[in-house]
């Protein structure tokens, strides 16, 4: 009984300790300076060794200007303990007062213990950053690596050249330190990546390009072809990062899947040049059959996406060209789902469509690449309209993905198919999950799609313009260009000035770029700038003008929408491509 009632007693007395604790925080966060003291100092007297309380209450007679009063515990505490760090405090404490000669004083001290022992820096010098005293925690650590070579404190110090605004040391020392500890490369290249997106003002991006073709011009490791060649990607401009990769390629000829990345990467950003000459390297170069078939899939796949009618017939001939040079097998699947999307989608031939993938499908396959197969073969019977069919192929990947990539691609495109069929409600209660799905893309098209069956059914309880809308929407996806532009213009007629108009102009301007009709496009665009300068779609009306603009080489209009998304939707998804483009144009020298 007697261990019982102890044990009761020390349970209620951590829960008292834990609501003081949390009470004098709350004090504290809230800048009741006042209620905080005591309440530290209260639990001082119970648990006097706590740093962390000692600290608090020290900073609270700091925001109460008692400075005696700071001076006094911390004076006491070093006595006691003997903390190096202990210096600093006292030292903050003098400079917090505008007494820089007792602060300059205490801070050397610091310094001292160190140069006796170096292992204090680590205290030391965190300490003299978080109090802002750059210079000082700059100095704590270079003291430290000079008397003890095994200490490395290079990464921190680099930060801090950083902070000080003294980009040009701060790139030398991170550039030296990946070199010197590739282990943590990947740290320092998220920090340079960080500087690169963020610094617009000053020419860092330059700098760090100049620092390492110096290093590539001195030093022939390959390393820092492959670091220029990380950077120019970071820049987006691969067809500079493939001069890099072709370097490293001729001194090192074993692998091409740098390369075959670097032409994916320029796929996903529309960079058509570069990409066709980086796969028209490898299949120069390689003898590898997946590598061939992978860069021709890949370079099919572009003329696809650029393609009108009368290119259909040479493409469908060059497909069936590659499946005849090389078989039809589990290694030729990427060629057999162009062949069997191209013949459905663009040839209107579903037929030809399911039959290569239900062929495709009888092979030896893993778990992604059945799932792949599947999930084109859904797409093909929702084109049919066969609704019900492709949503069993659909919830087949859902049930056998485990909620991975794939497995939310599936769950977006079930939504999208009660979309199409009108069944707004289940669709909104699909996207309401999809919303925070791991994949950004799919949650964003999630949202997007949520938003716009939410939108149009606030004004419209009948969900009338939304109908014709969903299915204008569904000839897209059957990429009948010529119908959904009919559709898409008599929802413009019979619902002027409805919430609907603006995602319908957005709509249609995008159907004429797929048709190459720009001036047409940019009207569209235009519309919604003038008209609908509240809506959601203005920063796409916005990006999607300027990037028409730029590829027709007109920078001057391109300029003034990319400054509009920057200096108004900084919370677009559009905000950081907008700057980049725009800085370009601008002629910055950090592009």
């Amino acid at each position: 009984m007697k261990k019982l009632f102890t044990l009761l007693f020390l349970t209620i007395s951590l829960f008292v300790q834990s609501q003081n604790e949390q009470l004098a925080q709350n004090y504290f966060d809230r800048g009741e300076f006042e209620k905080a003291v005591i309440s530290y100092e209260e639990l001082l007297k119970n648990q006097p060794n706590n740093f962390n309380f000692f600290q608090k209450a020290v900073e609270c007679y700091q925001q109460l200007q008692q400075f005696e009063k700071a001076e006094k515990a911390l004076q006491e505490r070093f006595n006691k303990y003997k903390q190096s760090t202990l210096l600093v405090e006292i030292g903050y404490n003098y400079q917090l007062q505008k007494n820089h000669s007792e602060a300059t004083k205490y801070y050397n001290q610091a310094i001292e213990k160190i140069k006796k022992n170096p292992a204090d820096s680590y205290g030391i010098g965190y300490l003299f950053d978080k109090k802002g005293l750059t210079d000082y925690a700059i100095l704590a650590y270079q003291t430290a690596m000079d008397l003890d070579p095994k200490l490395n404190f290079n990464y921190q110090v680099a930060l801090l050249y950083g902070q000080k605004g003294d980009a040009e040391t701060m790139i030398e020392k991170l550039l030296n330190e990946s070199f010197n500890n590739p282990q943590i490369m990947v740290t320092i290249q998220n920090q340079l990546s960080r500087y690169m997106t963020e610094d617009a003002t000053t020419s860092f991006n330059d700098m760090l390009r100049k620092a390492l073709l110096v290093r590539i011009q001195k030093n022939q490791d390959i390393f820092w072809n492959e670091y220029l060649s990380w950077f120019y990607v970071q820049q987006k401009e691969y067809g500079k990062a493939f001069i890099q990769e072709k370097a490293i390629y001729k001194r090192d000829p074993e692998s091409f899947s740098n390369i075959i990345n670097l032409g994916q990467l320029a796929i996903e950003e529309n960079d058509d040049e570069a990409a066709t000459e980086i796969l028209g390297f490898v299949l120069e170069n390689t003898k590898d059959l997946d590598l061939q078939i992978q860069s021709h899939s890949y370079l099919i796949q572009m003329k696809i996406e650029k393609a009108q009618p009368k290119d259909y017939p040479a493409i469908n001939q060059e497909l069936d060209n590659l499946i005849k040079e090389f078989g039809v097998s589990p290694f030729t699947l990427s060629l057999l789902k162009i062949k069997a999307h191209f013949a459905t989608f663009n040839l209107k031939d579903a037929e030809t469509g399911k039959t290569i993938l239900k062929n495709v499908l009888e092979m030896p396959l893993n778990r992604q690449q059945i799932a792949e197969m599947k999930m084109e073969l859904g797409d093909i019977l929702l084109f049919e309209e066969k609704f019900n069919q492709a949503l069993i192929y659909y919830s087949q990947i859902e049930n056998e993905s485990n909620n991975n990539p794939i497995g939310q691609e599936a769950s977006l495109k079930t939504a999208k198919t009660s979309y199409y069929k009108a069944d707004f409600k289940w669709a909104e209660h699909q996207l309401k999950v999809l919303k925070s799905a791991s994949t950004q893309l799919i949650a964003n098209d999630a949202l997007d799609l949520y938003l716009l069956i939410s939108d149009n059914t606030v004004e419209d309880s009948t969900q009338v313009a939304l109908k014709k809308f969903s299915r204008a929407d569904f000839l897209v996806f059957q990429d009948k260009k010529e119908d959904a532009l009919v559709a898409f213009q008599q929802i413009l007629k019979e619902n002027k000035g409805d919430a609907i108009e603006p995602v319908t102009l957005l709509r249609i301007g995008k159907i004429y770029e797929k048709k190459n009709e720009f001036n047409l496009a940019l009207s569209n665009y235009q519309q919604i700038i003038d008209n609908h300068k509240e809506c959601i779609y203005i920063d796409e009306a916005l990006f999607f003008s300027a990037e028409i603009y730029n590829q027709m080489g007109d920078f001057e209009k391109a300029k003034p929408l990319y400054e509009q998304i920057i200096l108004n939707k900084a919370d677009s998804i559009y905000f950081v491509e907008a700057q980049k483009k725009y800085r370009k144009i601008r002629g910055d020298k950090d592009i």
